[in-house]
């Protein structure tokens, strides 16, 4: 009996329209060219085929065949190793160390706010924006170091970092002035195609501190 991950005859990225996670495995995606069906789902109301996939019932869940991955990590990992051209991260293996763990960190640090800022609602998270906004505006002279995130070179650790700065003016954390660099970084991300097109119709809506690029 063929199983639901069989039937896919294609790669296929089940994801929220909303949510970072699915967003920084989209920009992935599409910042390497890679042919896949994204399917948006209610993360609330999973579909069935989903579940036969991955009993959590979670986005983003990538199907590649008879293998289906379900954290958005491994799954940009996976991407990035599945089609190797062009390279998301270092090849030596201390480097691609370290940038793991500065994925980690940004995982441990920022995006935990992020989560808890989305699970709070409005008024009962000023105090972890407020956090969040501090943590990014101490890490300015990281993001005015190089033209990418500790890197002159676009990387996975950037794919992590875009879709959470994103949605910063959406969440009602303005940057100040002081923070010029951060907003240059984020621009640099957001002009690349790879970013343009892995944005859903929800998330291009988002009222950022950049303005999007029209076609």
């Amino acid at each position: 009996m063929a199983t639901a991950a069989s039937r896919k005859s294609v790669m296929t990225l089940y994801c929220s329209s909303t949510c970072a996670y699915s967003h920084r495995t989209r920009f992935v995606l599409f910042e390497k060219g890679i042919t896949a069906d994204v399917e948006y789902i209610d993360v609330n109301q999973p579909p069935e085929d989903l579940l036969e996939l991955n009993p959590y019932g979670t986005a983003p869940t990538l199907v590649d065949r008879d293998l289906v991955l379900y954290d958005s990590r491994i799954i940009m990992e996976y991407l990035d190793e599945r089609f190797p051209h062009p390279p998301l991260h270092p090849m030596d293996p201390v480097s691609r160390a370290r940038a793991r763990m500065m994925v980690h960190r940004i995982d441990q640090d920022w995006y935990s706010l992020l989560d808890e800022i989305e699970r709070s609602g409005d008024k009962k998270s000023s105090k972890t924006k407020k956090m969040l906004k501090e943590s990014l505006i101490a890490a300015i002279p990281v993001f005015a170091a190089k033209p990418y995130f500790l890197s002159d070179e676009f990387s996975l650790v950037d794919c992590t970092l875009g879709p959470l700065l994103w949605r910063l003016s959406a969440l009602g954390i303005d940057l100040p002035k002081q923070a010029d660099p951060i907003k240059s970084y984020a621009s640099r991300l957001f002009e690349r195609e790879g970013f343009q097109y892995s944005l859903s119709d929800q998330e291009r809506d988002l009222d950022g501190f950049f303005e999007p690029m029209t076609s």
